[in-house]
């Protein structure tokens, strides 16, 4: 038999898998009788036992002390400094069976108790976990938690999502607590999510009557963090200026001077500091894009079908989906966003051009009809300023138009303004510095190679110039960039 067996190998590897995990079992059960322990960790009058070579294996704070020759490595009891009973046991019993039971009750205290401890993946999940549960009633003071106990991942989340729902957040308890550095810190911010700079006039606005008494003396520095130009001009005047508030501040009648001068005065708006026409954007919330009517996919340029179909595209999600249609079909149509409104103006209904006009309200998902234009037109240029709509040129079915209209969402009217110098259809409009640029389009015969502008405060109508050219703009640079040279090493000998 011997003999039979020094044949085989010498070695044999013997592995019991859950050998550790059964091992930390009995030891938990061992504490439990009381059986063992060599350490009591005592808060206040709590006292927990337990056994150090556990809780050096599993709490880094443990380890170190225990391995370090420091004082309490050999004190049979240790006073925690700064810990919360409860979030200690919890701790305790993690140490032991691996599990930890999070709620809205023990949060703060066993973040508080794991960050002591050094246990970074207990700290990490209290963070996931109040980061999933933010909410414009608490996203400030979690904020404030976080960076109490330096939890940076938690602090930029919840800066995020007071950037995204800024508005509901001005609303809250806490934003009406918050001490006047932090509120106009926050009002400062370019990344605010709001649909009008109005908002965030009223946010601070709010701020101030909370305590009147004592914030009223913080209202010109509020204000001049606030971007007034950026706000209608009938809010300045009907809102800002006839707060009582505004109107017994000198230096606060002064911005909201500067801010109606901005929309009255258009050579003034150089000299403004640049983030007071600087619109907000909250980077962090992806837009969505709207694809509007059109033609079947059957059609051509001169027939087919036109579409009342409306699909949006999240990015995020990276699909479309189909929205409400519009009430009628419309292709060639312009759209405009104001307010957070979407508008359908006019365009071609496969029999003819259209001067109706409708709104969808994402919220509801739903369209409704608004003030008709005063010329039918499909192919127009559309733009928004100062929150009304312009519409540009066109085509009514007979002839390219010059004419342009505005229109208000507050009356809901179209008002005709001045003419373009040209009959354009199917040009590029936009606008830049207060003005609406348009480039380019065509009359039926031609095409165009020139651009005018619109000045909206004067209601006048630059005459048509030749665009430059890429290859004028090339050369024009080219000379630039010698002069330049010259400038700066002198001449060349």
């Amino acid at each position: 038999m011997v003999d039979e067996l020094e044949e085989l190998e010498d070695l044999v590897h013997v592995t019991v898998g859950d050998l550790p995990s059964r091992g930390y079992g009995v030891m938990e059960e061992i504490r439990r009788q009381g059986k063992l322990c060599d350490v009591t960790l005592r808060v206040g009058e709590h006292k927990f036992s337990a056994h150090r070579i556990v809780l050096a294996a599993s709490i880094p704070y443990f380890h170190a002390m225990f391995t370090n020759d420091m004082v309490e490595c050999k004190q049979d009891e240790i006073v925690m400094q700064g810990m919360d009973a409860s979030a200690l046991e919890a701790l305790i019993n993690f140490a032991y069976n691996g599990h930890l039971a999070i709620d809205q009750q023990n949060v703060q205290s066993l973040l508080m108790g794991a960050s002591f401890l050094q246990l970074q993946n207990i700290k990490d999940a209290c963070c996931t976990f109040l980061k999933e549960r933010l909410h414009p009633k608490n996203c400030l003071g979690v904020r404030q938690f976080a960076e109490t106990m330096m939890c940076a991942v938690l602090h930029d989340a919840s800066n995020r999502f007071i950037h995204e729902h800024f508005v509901e957040v001005s609303m809250s308890e806490e934003f009406l607590a918050l001490a006047f550095e932090e509120v106009l810190e926050l009002v400062s911010r370019d990344e605010l999510n709001v649909k009008a700079e109005e908002q965030v006039f009223e946010a601070a606005l709010a701020w101030v009557r909370y305590d009147r008494e004592k914030r009223e003396v913080f209202l010109p520095e509020l204000l001049s963090k606030i971007r007034l130009p950026l706000c209608r001009p009938q809010f300045l005047t009907d809102r800002v200026q006839q707060d009582d508030l505004v109107r017994c501040c000198h230096k606060c009648r002064d911005l909201v001077d500067e801010a109606k001068d901005y929309h009255l005065m258009p050579e003034r708006r150089p000299h403004l500091l640049a983030f007071k026409t600087r619109p907000r954007c909250c980077t962090s919330i992806a837009g969505l894009i709207y694809a509007v009517g059109g033609l079947n996919s059957a059609a051509n340029f001169y027939a087919g079908d036109s579409l009342n179909v409306v699909e949006v595209f999240d990015p995020i999600a990276n699909r479309w989906e189909k929205c409400q249609p519009m009430t009628t079909a419309r292709s060639r149509v312009g759209v405009a966003v104001v307010n957070g409104l979407l508008y359908a103006i006019g365009g071609y209904d496969g029999q003819s051009r259209l001067s109706t006009v409708e709104v969808y309200n994402p919220d509801t998902d739903t369209w409704t009809k608004v003030g008709s234009m005063n010329s039918k037109r499909s192919a127009m240029g559309t733009v928004v300023l100062d929150g009304q709509i312009y519409v540009c040129g066109g085509y009514d079915g007979n002839c390219s138009l010059n004419s342009v209209e505005a229109y208000s969402p507050e009356t809901d009217k179209w008002t005709v303004v001045t003419p373009m110098s040209s009959n354009r259809s199917a040009a590029g409009v936009t606008v830049f510095e207060g003005r609406i640029y348009v480039s380019g389009g065509h009359d039926g015969l031609q095409i165009f190679n020139t651009v005018e502008y619109y000045n909206h405060h004067t209601a006048t109508c630059l005459s048509d110039r030749p665009i430059i050219t890429i290859a004028q703009l090339t050369l024009a640079l080219n000379h630039f960039i010698q002069w330049f040279d010259l400038c700066i090493k002198g001449p060349v000998t």
